[in-house]
């Protein structure tokens, strides 16, 4: 199934990259900083309030849909109940941020327009929590296609249609209406299956309480992690300025975009595929295919950090705006380096309390990097100004990771495969040197010569090392495409 998984969200994840760098290159010439920043912000109050209200709802639908579909492929009950909950959710959730947007003083067109930033977010939570559902439902049944489908349309459709928007003058709040609008209008066509399930099944309020047992912890440590990702911002904006905070967000984007994507194609492919071995062949199953999927995440993204590292100048020549750029790039390596730590702490350290269903010390593990991380930004950011908060960032998801794998081990010890580790490390730190060598000259010539002499150097070194069977992974891929030999 993970295998299966990562094939199929190979486009849609590929799509995803493409569309981020666009993105960013995009937004951080058609909006002001001062916009760009507005944009970071209301991003980050959207994301938590999606989090806050609706995402326990969403994990639990992809955490129970496996073991209720065996009864009853419909799992009428499990539809019932928690599109129903959705529902009484979804009622209180307006009224207060209806309330809260009117009570809200603007003063100034400052204000007004941070405002409207933030209400254009919020106005289209609900949709895309909607089709969130819909998507962990598809991801959790192994119905690839029509996951990886529905990806593709929101990043495409979100895309240009917040760049229209942008362009037309809404400010910060442009990328975020659209995404939400892209949501709503795909709901009529995929949701209508779930919907229909949701009529025919009743409210359960044994399983409903079973289903928030689980899924409230997580909601809680999403929280968390989102305070991880976002509280720097408004403590940079408290600080030093809007502008500033916007030029961290596009150096954040430009360190994290790639790893973000990765991990995300991971996770869609390994989660379900984590669960299904957990559930058909129990913990020693589980623990073979988790190292599996350890050793294929870092062979990918090591040498990925690596050479953000190696490239991040041409990079951010040619994909951010030039009243950003030199502050983004005082914080990209280090970003880079935090991104990497939180990929391998969300998409696998973190997997073993929501395998066990252990979500509460889910939550205990995710406040310890939050609360680590809102202490050195207060003290790192007032010294050392955005390079204090990448610091910040990156000490902040070491002390998580360490924090995660030793809390797991009372829940499901997962394999950590440290030699593969090391001479996984060792190549992509010898790529690094080798791409180092190469003088720089600017413009996408110097991007496209190291990008390609990375891959050429780490290439040969994960030949000749053999790291993580590259070999006979390679004849797997030739074979698929009929290039490979018949032995």
């Amino acid at each position: 199934m993970f295998w299966k998984g990562l094939w199929g969200y190979l486009p849609a994840n590929v799509l995803q990259g493409l569309i981020g760098f666009a993105t960013l290159i995009t937004f951080t010439r058609l909006l002001s900083p001062d916009d760009y920043g507005r944009y970071a912000l209301a991003f980050g109050v959207s994301s938590l309030a999606q989090t806050l209200c609706f995402t326990w709802i969403e994990a639990a639908m992809a955490r129970f849909y496996p073991s209720e579909s065996r009864e009853n492929p419909e799992a009428p009950a499990l539809y019932g109940t928690l599109y129903r909950l959705f529902a009484a959710v979804t009622v209180v959730f307006a009224v207060v941020c209806a309330a809260g947007l009117w009570l809200w003083p603007a003063p100034d067109a400052h204000t007004q327009a941070l405002k409207l930033a933030i209400g254009c977010g919020l106005g289209v939570v609900v949709f895309r929590s909607l089709i969130k559902m819909v998507q962990e439902q598809r991801r959790s049944e192994g119905r690839v296609g029509t996951a990886s489908t529905l990806d593709i349309i929101q990043t495409v459709g979100g895309f240009g249609l917040g760049a229209l928007l942008a362009w037309a003058g809404l400010g910060g709040g442009a990328p975020l209406l659209a995404a939400g609008i892209v949501a709503a209008a795909c709901l009529p066509f995929v949701a209508r299956e779930d919907w229909g399930r949701a009529r025919k099944g009743r409210f359960d309020a044994a399983r409903a309480r079973q289903y928030a047992h689980y899924g409230l912890p997580v909601s809680a440590s999403l929280i968390l992690t989102l305070a991880l990702y976002t509280v720097d911002r408004f403590l940079i904006a408290g600080f030093l300025s809007e502008a500033e905070a916007g030029a961290y967000h596009a150096g954040y984007s430009l360190a994290s975009r790639i790893l973000d994507v990765l991990f995300l194609w991971f996770g869609a492919a390994g989660g379900p595929a984590l669960v299904h071995a957990l559930e058909s062949g129990g913990p020693d199953v589980l623990k073979a295919h988790a190292r599996d999927q350890f050793r294929v995440m870092a062979l990918v993204l090591f040498p990925a950090v690596g050479g953000l590292i190696a490239v991040e100048a041409p990079l951010a020549q040619l994909l951010i705006g030039e009243g950003l750029r030199a502050q983004a790039l005082s914080v990209t390596a280090l970003i880079s380096v935090g991104a990497l730590l939180s990929g391998f702490n969300t998409y696998y350290f973190l997997q073993a309390f929501t395998l066990s269903k252990k979500t509460k010390l889910l939550t205990v593990a995710m406040a310890i990097p939050a609360i680590a991380n809102v202490g050195l930004n207060l003290w790192l950011i007032p010294l050392y100004g955005l390079w204090g908060a990448g610091l910040a960032t990156a000490l902040s998801f070491g002390i998580g990771l360490v924090g995660s794998w030793a809390l797991g081990r009372r829940a499901i010890a997962l394999p950590v495969p440290w030699r593969d580790l090391m001479l996984t490390a060792a190549a992509t730190v010898v790529m690094v040197l080798c791409v180092r060598l190469i003088p720089a000259f600017g413009g996408i010539g110097e991007l496209v010569l190291k990008g390609v002499t990375g891959v050429v150097v780490y290439a040969v070194l994960a030949l000749a090392l053999n790291l993580n069977d590259v070999r006979a992974h390679s004849q797997r891929f030739l074979k698929r495409f009929g290039l490979g030999s018949a032995a």
